[in-house]
């Protein structure tokens, strides 16, 4: 017997039937420990030796596999393709060695790009040993996340009290969403105009051209600053007469995008089919993992964390048979096109992402996904095959149109596709810029004309226009600044960005970044005291060195030295900076955010409650905030939000928005903000029927197709096989759920309610019925008392001495830390006892109209609650 292990159950399952009844393929369930979130699991006087941990669930899969290896003669190791599947494969086999279930053994590591049969059985023919050198890479990548977050983050909690946990790499992420908010915040808008006119040939054909010389000098952007100079520019041009002075015409060539990368694809997913980054990556893995097809599990995509932009060369013939087949010679380019990354620090160590099987079409598996699954199948074919396709060819057209003299010149521009080459299957979406005319559906044709030709001016229309601000990041532009910057990697991309949004640092907005204040202040405070560290180049050459360190080029110790010897010293500096030092620092630097210029000449630091004190930046018990500097005589404050209203709307903006009818009842469907966030209404009735919009759920994506939809939960899934009950999808109090035979399981933040099919409802009630009893993960002690993480019927939760506190949407359990679990139960803490106070004192009441004598005993309530603090303990493991 021989056992293969791999990271997920799904991955297991498709890889044993490839192997037969020689193999036992187990699943580690990623990781199978993780250095404990506690000070001193690294230690750098000890040359950086690490502690590792396995939690409650691990420690399970650690005995199964164990167990298994103890009875066969040989193991295989076959995590994914990458540093990270490496590393998972370095810890197995620790974990092994440890307990001795190795002795006499042979350990093989295999990779393979594809879950295909053949990739798999090839694989299992070619093994090497583990990569030490991929495994070292990881080690001081690991450290440095760890000794970042566990040095610099506890400086930030003494010195800027209300932040959070600071990370190496989502820091810098951070300030490039910051920088760009305090440039839109600086931009100073500017007036231009421009002046079209409308032209008819001799053959009476139209054509429009754009002023471009006036006065015989060439006109700037900003040469027409006014509406008075296009009035003039208007005047001269209905003065004067026009023909045809020059007339270019030439032929343009576009070739094809290259396959996608981790980072395109999370780009076009997000543009074209408005799906998150974390999203993209867990439907590319159910791609890769494989899917049931007609009895078969067949994986439909390569490996999904790469950047490299190379195919094999089977794929690459499979591509231009495709294309001729189903297109025809002429799309088939006379050579095979081959792709170099241009991303900085590209590692290319795998292909890119496409289909496993070419001549597998979307329509031919469209029964077998779901509607998420099959828009990301269908985008990674389409660019897959486009990138094998001949080039694209254009005719393009440019007429000056002169007056009298040549002083006043304008012109008109054209392109025609004569040839839609790859166009006929794929076009790239912009992500911060309209397309093109190239890149239009629609093609700009202008009439022949020759030079000499006289024109017939018709309308002149001068046209106002004002700067824009550059845009805000939205998902796809963020991974594609990253990426240019060389900072982070294929895998880290979708966490950085669902970490800034968990930390509460960023918000969504329309699919756009925008810094909440303390993200702000977070980033003023490292860019003023660690500046070195939030530097782009240098989290750029740190990314150099750890890819050196993969190649064998350099010590992964000497990397973490260097680091750790000037970071330590930042952190050393910092150790006698007074608070208020911080305060006046951040109030300095973010002044211009937290108190904008006013309309003439008004002071905007100016105190509206006693008109004569300066208001800035205020630090208190919960955070900061904006306060008087004549307190206690002035109380007035203000929290940091600028340009909000009461309940978080913006300022002007409308909390009600009308979406449509519904086709079956007739009544008007809206969307509405109240005190407790967005939802969707049914009507205006005395009970209208009203939908919470959930998490992930953006208020700008929501229509009249969506708000029907939310309206109809909670809505049937199907009825399960086992036991002919019904499953159903709903949203309730604590976010989107399932429910079956009186059994809730929260969706994670990757299922839509809306769209959740019945296989991975099976997969998440089968998960919900084999939860175990005990902890799921201990993460430390807290004075004493074990910290351990659940998972309860609403959800996962951290509890301490019977304090037990839910983790907030979209958190994972099993990646959650010590420092983040602590506040979390501190706040629920304080909560408590205010909460039950407030009933006891309404159920008092009614007995003290009655009996007014009788309140002196009530003082004895506080010690009766003190002693059934441990009932909400009892419900929670019972959840």
């Amino acid at each position: 017997m021989k056992v293969v292990v791999v990271e997920s159950p799904a991955k297991a399952k498709t890889i044993n039937k490839y192997l037969g009844p020689d193999f036992q393929v187990l699943a580690s369930y990623g990781h199978i420990r993780d250095l404990p979130a506690k000070d001193g699991s690294v230690r750098p006087d000890d040359g950086f030796a690490m502690d590792w941990v396995a939690d409650g669930k691990s420690e399970r899969q650690i005995k199964e596999i164990a167990a298994a290896v103890k009875k066969a003669d040989k193991l295989f190791l076959a995590t994914d393709p990458d540093r990270e599947g490496e590393a998972i494969s370095w810890h197995v086999r620790q974990v092994l060695e440890e307990k001795g279930a190795l002795k006499g053994k042979d350990v093989k590591r295999v990779v393979f790009n594809e879950i295909t049969k053949t990739a798999v059985l090839d694989a299992m023919k070619n093994p090497r040993d583990i990569h030490q050198d991929l495994v070292d890479a990881y080690l001081a990548r690991r450290a440095l996340d760890y000794l970042v977050g566990f040095t610099l983050s506890p400086v930030l909690w003494r010195k800027l009290p209300g932040s959070r946990s600071a990370g190496r790499v989502q820091s810098v992420a951070l300030r490039l969403i910051c920088e760009r908010e305090t440039e839109i915040e600086r931009f100073k808008t500017q007036e231009y105009w421009s002046v079209a006119v409308d032209f008819l040939t001799a053959k009476g054909q139209a054509l429009t051209a754009n002023l471009t010389h006036l006065n015989g000098a060439k006109l700037d952007k900003f040469s027409l600053g006014d509406e008075a100079a296009a009035q003039s520019a208007k005047l001269a041009i209905e003065s004067d007469r026009f023909q045809i002075d020059k007339v270019e015409r030439k032929k343009a060539k576009r070739n094809p995008y290259a396959p996608f990368t981790t980072s395109t694809l999370q780009q076009e997913a997000s543009r074209k089919l408005h799906l998150g980054a974390s999203r993209t990556m867990q439907l590319a893995q159910r791609l890769y993992e494989g899917v049931d097809i007609g009895g078969e599990t067949v994986g439909l995509i390569t490996y999904m964390r790469t950047d490299g932009v190379q195919m094999a060369a089977e794929a690459i013939a499979a591509a231009r048979d495709l294309i001729g087949k189903d297109f025809g010679k002429a799309y088939v380019p006379a050579s095979p096109r081959l792709y170099k990354a241009k991303a900085k620090n590209a590692q290319e160590a795998h292909e890119c992402i496409r289909p496993t099987d070419m001549f597998r079409r979307p329509d031919q598996v469209a029964k077998y996904l779901d509607r998420d699954q099959l828009r990301l199948y269908e985008l990674i074919w389409k660019r897959t095959v486009a990138s094998q396709m001949a080039a694209a060819e254009l005719d393009q057209v440019a007429v000056d149109i002169a007056g009298e003299g040549k002083k006043t010149v304008l012109r008109a521009t054209g392109s025609v596709v004569v040839f839609e080459g790859f166009l006929k299957v794929y076009r790239e979406d912009r992500d911060d810029a309209p397309a093109s005319p190239d890149e239009d559906e629609s093609e700009r044709l202008l009439p022949d004309v020759s030079e000499g030709e006289a024109m017939s001016r018709q309308k002149v229309t001068p046209e106002q226009h004002f700067t824009q601000p550059p845009p805000r990041y939205s998902e796809a532009s963020l991974v594609k600044r990253l990426e240019e910057l060389g900072i982070g990697r294929p895998s880290t991309y979708a966490s950085i960005l669902t970490v800034l949004q968990e930390r509460n640092y960023v918000r969504l907005d329309q699919r756009r970044f925008i810094p909440e204040d303390r993200g702000r202040l977070v980033t003023a405070f490292l860019e003023s005291y660690f500046g070195r560290y939030v530097e782009y180049n240098f989290t750029a050459d740190l990314e150099n060195q750890l890819d050196e360190v993969s190649d064998g080029k350099i010590d992964w110790r000497k990397v973490l030295e260097a680091f750790w010897r000037d970071f330590l010293g930042a952190v050393e500096g910092t150790k006698e900076l007074r608070v208020s030092e911080v305060i006046e620092t951040l109030d300095r630097e973010l002044g211009p955010h937290f108190f904008p210029e006013q309309p003439g000449g008004h002071d905007p630091r100016l105190c509206p409650g006693c008109n004569s004190g300066r208001l800035s930046l205020k630090l208190g018990k919960f955070g900061a905030f904006i306060g008087c500097s004549s307190y206690p005589e002035c109380r007035f404050t203000r929290p940091l939000t600028v340009g909000t209203d009461g309940d978080g709307a913006p300022e002007g903006g409308d909390t009600t928005r009308e979406l449509g009818t519904d086709p079956a009842t007739g009544e008007i469907i809206t969307l509405r903000k109240g005190p407790y966030g967005w939802y969707a209404q049914r009507g205006d009735g005395a009970k209208p029927k009203r939908v919470s919009l959930y998490k992930g759920l953006e208020p700008a994506d929501v229509g009249l197709e969506i708000g029907l939809k939310l309206l109809d939960l909670p809505r049937p899934v199907g009825t399960h096989p086992e036991t002919g009950k019904a499953i159903a999808a709903g949203v309730g109090r604590f976010g989107p759920y399932l429910l079956h035979d009186g059994v809730y399981k929260s969706l994670t933040k990757d299922d839509d309610v809306l769209t959740i099919g019945m296989n991975r409802a099976m997969e998440l009630l089968s998960q919900a019925r084999g939860k175990a009893a005990g902890p799921l993960r201990t993460l430390g002690e807290h004075d004493g008392k074990p910290v351990t993480v659940h998972e309860g019927r609403y959800g996962p939760y951290v509890s301490r001495d019977g304090i037990h506190a839910t983790l907030p949407k979209g958190t994972d359990p099993l990646t959650v830390t010590l420092e983040a679990a602590l506040p979390l139960i501190a706040a629920k803490a304080a909560k408590a006892p205010a909460k039950k106070t407030g009933r006891k004192a309404k159920a008092a009441a009614p007995k003290a109209e009655t009996a007014p004598a009788k309140k002196a005993p009530a003082k004895k309530a506080p010690a009766k609650k003190a002693a059934a603090k441990k009932t909400p303990a009892k419900k929670s493991a019972k959840v």
